[in-house]
């Protein structure tokens, strides 16, 4: 079995609609599939409708947080979208997002950057407006050559010079609140460095002790030295190992499948879930 547990849609910071995703899916050989926007569920539906047949979705979100200072990201699988106490959090956070995206345009302008915000507003669409399509109006302005150029102390990094915080979540309480929604809670690409600064282990021990159900470990922000790493913190904590894309589609230069999750750990993580289970597909149309 091919499992990939992080991608992302147009629903959030990809370009693929969630249709496409699915079938793009399906077209690069995949077994399995999470859907994991950020701190959204809406594109669930669509992907739903689409589904082909041979490729089974997960349904989850990737949870924006943060802890002594420090973002981190926590994907959360199957757990109940309508959960009151979830839901309402995950709401806070994506409405902070327009007012923090705005902020980070006008710091952009004070910098001399010819951005503006209708520009951000056009390339984010009907998506939860975010930093990656802040960085994608500076890729067209040719201030960097890449999405993820933009995410440096220069620009758009935690701590960057443009950079401005929202709402985010306490990871300890992010996890109790995807347990209470019957759902699995796995920590999203921890030694990405970088992006900004990351969680020490200390932290991630007491996570662990909190009920973190795993870290996602073989994810191309992740070298071989850091891989090697998070294992052994894995098996010392006992936590989950997963591995996957975070696919953006055009936006990342990553392919759906990239890298991948063991199916014995899928299988466990599927066994604690409540709160949602896998939708195989029905047979929508594999091409996209």
């Amino acid at each position: 079995m091919r499992i990939d547990l992080h991608t992302h849609s147009s629903a959030s910071d990809g370009t693929d609609t969630p249709a496409e995703l699915v079938r793009n899916a399906a077209a690069r050989g995949l077994d399995v599939v999470a859907l994991t926007d950020h701190d959204t569920t809406r594109g669930h539906a669509e992907a739903l409708a689409a589904l082909p047949a041979g490729l089974t979705l997960v349904t989850g979100a990737e949870l924006s947080c943060r802890v002594d200072g420090v973002s981190m990201h926590l994907l959360a699988y199957l757990f109940d979208p309508e959960e009151p106490a979830l839901l309402a959090e995950r709401e806070l956070v994506r409405d902070d997002r327009v007012p923090r995206a705005r902020t980070m345009v006008r710091k952009l302008q004070e910098l001399g950057v010819p951005v503006t915000w209708e520009q951000v507003a056009r390339i984010a669409g009907d998506a939860s407006v975010g930093r990656p399509h802040v960085a994608s109006a500076l890729v067209e302005l040719g201030v960097v050559p890449t999405v993820s150029d933009a995410f440096t102390e220069d620009w758009l990094a935690d701590g960057g010079r443009a950079y401005a915080q929202k709402h985010e979540t306490d990871p300890f309480e992010a996890v109790r609140l995807v347990h209470g929604a019957g759902g699995v809670a796995v920590f999203a690409h921890p030694a990405a460095a970088k992006r900004g600064r990351t969680v020490p282990v200390e932290t991630v021990a007491r996570l662990a002790e909190a009920g973190l159900d795993g870290i996602e470990v073989d994810h191309a922000d992740h070298d071989a030295p850091a891989r090697q790493r998070l294992r052994g913190l894995a098996a010392d904590l006992g936590l989950l190992v997963t591995g996957s894309s975070d696919y953006h589609g055009s936006r990342k230069d990553i392919a759906l499948g990239a890298h991948t999750t063991d199916p014995e750990v899928y299988a466990e993580i599927v066994r604690r879930a409540t709160g949602a289970f896998p939708v195989p597909g029905a047979g929508g149309p594999v091409t996209a």
